[in-house]
């Protein structure tokens, strides 16, 4: 996935672009944890916010976004260390979406997750199982459902729920489809619309094969997984 892509895209992202069926599963998961657990009001600090792609989902579930990335133009500053600027237990829901992946120190960025949620307060996570190398500015791990779930317990965390999104058949298909698109895009012209039309046919292709994925083979071979979990325990 294009963690650079526009906000527009990635939360309504065409089925002429190579990353759809990601990016549409993706924003449907997102939206209904965001429904289940944002109250009216509720604190929902996006870390790693980008572009702030996600304010919508948040505002359209009544909660108060606050977006926290490196430099200027955040809500909330991202210290070079990796800390927060922002006050302990004064967050009621942490996102944390396509960003982990390109995380260095997991424990400074779980520790300060924990930190600003408040008691019981809620993490949704979404991270990669498998794609390819994508540096934004760097790219450093992918998960196994049971590596992540782990990752996120042994932090003080209650896992409540994992959604895995997209299964091998269909991401093997879009994992070729990105790249006959870069060599497509290399010709002037034709190529950027022979790859829109190819988008089109393998991710009709990519749908069908999600679908006939059996959910067990799915659940431990997906493309990306969201997490749900609860603060609980003092960080380790």
């Amino acid at each position: 996935m294009d963690s650079t892509s526009s906000p527009e895209r990635r939360l309504r992202p065409r089925i002429r672009d190579t990353d759809w069926l990601v990016l549409k599963g993706l924003t449907r998961h997102l939206r209904t944890a965001l429904a289940l657990h944002a109250k009216p009001q509720s604190r929902v600090l996006d870390f790693g916010c980008g572009t702030m792609p996600y304010r919508q989902l948040v505002e359209e579930a009544n909660g108060h976004y606050l977006g926290a990335d490196f430099g200027a133009g955040a809500d909330v500053e991202i210290t070079p260390e990796g800390n927060l600027a922002q006050a302990s237990a004064s967050t009621d829901i942490v996102l944390s979406v396509q960003v982990l992946e390109h995380v260095r120190d997991l424990d400074r960025y779980f520790s300060e997750i924990h930190r600003i949620l408040q008691e019981d307060g809620t993490l949704i996570l979404s991270t990669h199982g498998t794609w390819l190398y994508h540096p934004h500015p760097e790219d450093h791990r992918r998960w196994t459902r049971t590596g992540l779930l782990h990752e996120i317990e042994s932090r003080g965390f209650t896992v409540s729920t994992c959604e895995a999104i997209v299964g091998p058949l269909a991401w093997t298909t879009l994992v070729r489809l990105t790249g006959y698109s870069y060599a497509l895009r290399k010709f002037p012209v034709i190529g950027p619309l022979a790859s829109a039309l190819l988008a089109v046919v393998m991710n009709v292709r990519a749908v069908v094969e999600d679908r006939i994925t059996p959910s067990d083979i799915r659940d431990h071979n997906a493309c990306v997984y969201l997490v749900t979990a609860r603060k609980t325990e003092p960080v380790p």
